[in-house]
Order: C-alpha cells, then sequence, then structure tokens
C-alpha cells in the first residue's frame, strides 16, 4: 500500500546548563514535548533535529549525543513514527517559534503535564542516561 509505511521524525533532549527545553504544543495533540518534527525529503535526520529545534525554540543546538530510536506504533496518535531521537546542547534563553507555543527550561523534578506522545518514556530515558550513561537499546 502506497503512502501507508511510517514517518521519519526527529526530536532533540536540548540541554541549557542542567536543565532541559520543552516546547508546549500550539495545535493538537496537546501537551509539552521534546522540540522535534518531521524530516524533510532530502534531509538527513541529523539536519532535521537542528532545523526543528531553531524553529520551535529560537536556539542553534549541537547534538552531543544519540538518545535511542523511539517506533511504537501507537506514540503518536495522529500515524505511526519513528523518531530518532538527539541530546543536544545549546545556551540563551529558548522562546517557542513555529508550532510551538511556548518554550522553557525544566528539571527532572518539575517536569510539566500533560506531556504529549512517549515523550514520558524519552525523557525517563535521558535522565538514566544523564545519570549512568546507558542508553536505550
Amino acid at each position: 500500500m502506497a503512502g501507508r509505511n511510517p514517518l521519519p521524525t526527529a526530536d532533540v533532549v536540548i540541554e541549557v546548563g542542567d536543565r532541559v527545553v520543552l516546547v508546549r504544543r500550539k495545535y493538537p495533540p496537546p501537551g509539552w514535548a521534546i522540540p522535534g518534527g518531521f524530516v524533510e525529503v532530502g534531509e538527513t535526520v541529523e539536519t532535521a533535529a537542528v532545523r526543528e529545534a531553531l524553529e520551535e525554540t529560537g536556539l542553534r543546538v549541537t547534538l552531543t549525543a544519540l538518545l535511542g530510536v523511539y517506533s511504537d506504533p501507537a506514540r503518536d496518535p495522529r500515524h505511526h513514527t519513528i523518531s530518532t531521537v538527539y541530546v543536544g546542547r545549546a545556551s540563551g534563553a529558548p522562546a517557542g517559534g513555529d508550532d510551538a507555543a511556548e518554550a522553557r527550561l525544566f528539571g527532572e523534578d518539575d517536569l510539566p503535564s500533560p506531556l504529549a506522545f512517549d515523550h514520558a518514556k524519552i525523557l525517563s530515558d535521558y535522565f538514566r542516561y544523564k545519570k549512568t550513561g546507558r542508553r536505550r537499546l
């Protein structure tokens, strides 16, 4: 069936100091999310991650690690997506842009609610990675 393949996405857990940037989504599904979005034709996943981070937060991100690949068919209620999730670093104050209504810094103990998609799982994996060095398999 043409057009029925999963859609590739790229997300970045952006570190600013000892906090991470999350964006409040402007469009459904609602909630707070890790900055990211769809990979465009002719674009690498890494390029998409850096572009989406800039569009949604105004921050220029340097990717530092690959956290993991998330492919649960139920992770996005709109369609089956496969997300490559990176860790990246930036400096400055994030500002919501593109389809992000707001961008703010959070720590592990003050994460907002609700978190969109499977981003609670991704953030849990991220904070474990920061403590133990272990990445998702």
